[in-house]
């Protein structure tokens, strides 16, 4: 069965794990995506964090079904190299800093005149524009730019670091992922192509939908109640339980959180289910005092009776064998590495009736098909040997 990017053919500029996220979503849809690598250290996402036998174990889940190139993009010969692939590909996915590919050469406006076609993704921390085009940052900058962290921890005094990089994931992975097939879809229609410019604290600013309409109505309507989704009110919030682990309440609605307080039999909570400033603490500590009478899986069962909003907070080790995830939805798995051995897996989160993301070889070994890739523009076994003797692989 045909996957749904299947001839799509996409350069990877891209290094370390959000951005290799963003083309192996792309690579599991059937995209070719060939990772292009500097020949001396290649994406130092490969040795960066915690290893599994000889590569990084975050490396080895966002890499499956890639190729790995070594090329360098600073001699003249590997830009020479790289414009000739142009001319058959589909997409360049680059994550330099504004302004690195226009000085080697390799800018949009040089490439689309080798090839029209190509669809050229730019991913950034703050957008190839503006007062903050040269500004280095990681995830925790471009979620207090972006308004994510000043919207934490309204209950602990300060902002509240999320426990993953959520502008990394969501800004450096997804949205591109979703600018290339939106290009694609634009080019079917147009015959061309176009540049794709993807700022991580952008996309961060348009996650604030719901804190934008109540600071807004709060503005219009002085004192209007807001949704509390930030851990201040009783309905929505963390409970620690008796063994020392935590459950989530997420009752916002009526019907849940009267449920809810039927399930306590505490009946006399109904109308504190937004209280807020002391009383809402008197709430949120009643709760609290509640929630350590049993154990995590004792109220987790006693609430599987009704109709609430309401989990564990998994551990990832639980997550990882937790029975929806990891048995009716597939998220989990392992691939035969030829070095690293069986490497676990997080499967693709979508799911399709006919077209589904597998996974189909595992990441690629540093520069395994630059010979291939050479061969396949025409050179022989000297030319590559030379190439390699002058640092052009």
């Amino acid at each position: 069965m045909a996957r749904a990017l299947e001839g799509v053919k996409i350069l990877d500029l891209g290094r370390l794990v959000p951005y290799q996220f963003a083309t192996l979503l792309l690579a599991d849809l059937g995209a070719e995506v060939l990772k292009i690598e500097e020949p001396t250290l290649g994406d130092y996402g490969r040795t960066l964090g915690p290893k599994y036998k000889e590569e990084a174990v975050a490396f080895l889940i966002c890499n499956r079904n890639k190729k790995s190139m070594k090329l360098n993009l600073k001699s003249e010969k590997g830009k020479e190299i790289f414009r000739d692939m142009v001319k058959e590909y589909d997409v360049v996915f680059e994550t330099f800093r504004p302004g690195v590919m226009d000085r080697l050469g390799l800018s949009y406006e040089s490439l689309s005149e080798i090839n029209p076609r190509i669809i050229y993704v730019s991913g950034t921390g703050y957008g190839k524009d503006g007062p903050y085009v040269q500004k280095a940052g990681h995830d925790i900058n471009y979620i207090g730019y972006g308004g994510i962290l000043g919207v934490t921890g309204r209950h602990t005094d300060r902002p509240i670091i999320p426990g993953i990089p959520i502008a990394d994931m969501a800004g450096g992975g997804v949205f591109p992922a979703f600018g290339v097939l939106a290009a694609l879809l634009a080019r079917d229609r147009t015959g061309k192509g176009q540049q794709v410019d993807v700022s991580m604290t952008d996309c961060m600013a348009a996650f604030c939908v719901l804190p934008m309409a109540n600071y807004i109505s709060n503005k219009m309507n002085p004192g209007i109640r807001t949704l509390p989704l930030a851990g201040t009110a009783p309905c929505y919030g963390i409970y620690k339980t008796k063994d020392d682990k935590f459950v989530a309440s997420g009752n916002l609605e009526d019907k849940f959180w009267t449920n809810f307080c039927k399930a306590l039999e505490r009946e006399d909570l109904l109308e504190l289910q937004f209280a807020a400033g002391e009383k809402g603490e008197e709430v949120r500590a009643e709760l609290d005092s509640i929630f350590q009478t049993k154990t995590r899986q004792e109220w987790v069962d006693l609430m599987s009776e009704w109709d609430v909003c309401f989990g564990p907070v998994l551990e990832i080790d639980e997550m990882m064998e937790d029975d929806q995830l990891k048995n009716t939805r597939e998220m989990f798995f392992t691939i035969d590495h030829p070095v690293e051995g069986s490497v676990p897996q997080i499967g693709f989160p979508v799911k399709f009736s006919d077209t589904p993301g597998e996974a189909v070889t595992p990441s690629p070994t540093f520069g395994q098909h630059t010979e291939e890739m050479l061969k396949g523009l025409g050179y022989n076994d000297q030319q590559i040997k030379d190439l390699n003797s002058e640092g052009v692989i």
